[in-house]
């Protein structure tokens, strides 16, 4: 692939300061908080070279309505666009399905890879999810392994950030504590 330039921004928001990037096609990436804002920059550029700029309007309603989605007052994203250039067709089927699942509302990685038509493919979903380069827009938050559990979060924070982006969506997560195998028979306790 190609590098390009791309436009960021960096805002602040009720769970930390997160990042935006964007092309002339629309937001080709958002950073969720990092430990610094050279992180979450480095993280924004990925392959690609970036300018800090001034949002035009549209990102510039996106960027609000990600602070006020994460202070509590749901967003539907779906109308937000996307650059989803080089992203490749199955990635680009998960997060079409993905940005489908309502806010207050989850699903498991199983459930969304029958949506796609891909059954069997629950590993492939989290994974495409786990480089989700649109977290927010594309709520892979809302996606959950088996069972209800939280699953996993490549953000940084990892859950406690998914169960704060779901906790303004007013989705509280239940702690569910590993099973111990004890004893020499493997008792279950």
């Amino acid at each position: 692939m190609n590098r390009r330039t791309l436009s960021y921004t960096l805002f602040d928001t009720p769970i930390g300061r997160c990042g935006l990037a964007w092309s002339e096609r629309g937001i080709a990436r958002i950073q969720l908080p990092e430990a610094s804002d050279a992180k979450a920059v480095r993280r924004l550029a990925m392959n690609d070279d970036l300018k800090m700029a001034e949002p035009p309007p549209a990102v510039a309603r996106a960027v609000e309505q990600i602070r006020r989605h994460l202070d509590g007052d749901r967003q539907d994203f779906r109308e937000v666009p996307l650059d989803t250039s080089g992203i490749a067709d199955f990635h680009r089927r998960v997060y079409q399905a993905a940005r489908k699942i309502s806010a207050g509302r989850t699903t498991s990685y199983g459930e969304l890879a029958e949506r796609i038509g891909a059954p069997g493919a629950a590993r492939a979903v989290g994974q495409a999810l786990g480089r989700n380069p649109f977290a927010i827009i594309v709520p892979c938050h809302r996606v959950l392994a088996a069972n209800g559990r939280a699953g996993g979060f490549s953000a940084h924070g990892g859950l406690g950030t998914k169960r704060r982006i779901l906790g303004a969506e007013g989705v509280e997560l239940e702690e569910r504590l590993p099973r111990r195998v004890t004893g020499s028979r493997g008792a279950m306790k």
